[in-house]
């Protein structure tokens, strides 16, 4: 199945704990998807990445408690599952709060 640039489509994906769900996935150009099941693992590589980043430079200026909240759109690139970061209000299909709290 060919997507135009601003379709998505719903796609089957497996979970790390072998859960499938399905993902509205925005497309990033044209070529063929198909229906086949995709992994999450891009998606939560991303966010690992991600998290791994803030909490670098958290703990650098060593708050006593930090909240970062930011947005994923989920886009098939090269036919896998690839995590895109968008404005807090935007069409973000997940949305991930983390905090920090320092220990006294």
């Amino acid at each position: 199945m060919t997507f135009s640039e601003s379709r998505s489509e719903m796609v089957p994906v497996q979970l790390p704990n072998k859960a499938l769900v399905k993902v509205e996935v925005s497309q990033t150009g044209r070529e063929d998807v198909g229906f086949e099941v995709k992994s999450f693992q891009g998606v939560t590589d991303a966010i690992e990445g991600i998290a791994e980043a803030i909490t670098t430079s958290l703990q650098k200026v060593s708050p006593s408690k930090a909240s970062v909240k930011f947005g994923l759109e989920i886009q098939i690139e090269q036919g896998s599952l690839v995590a895109a970061i968008v404005k807090g209000m935007g069409k973000a299909n997940l949305e991930i709060v983390l905090e920090w709290e320092k220990s006294e």
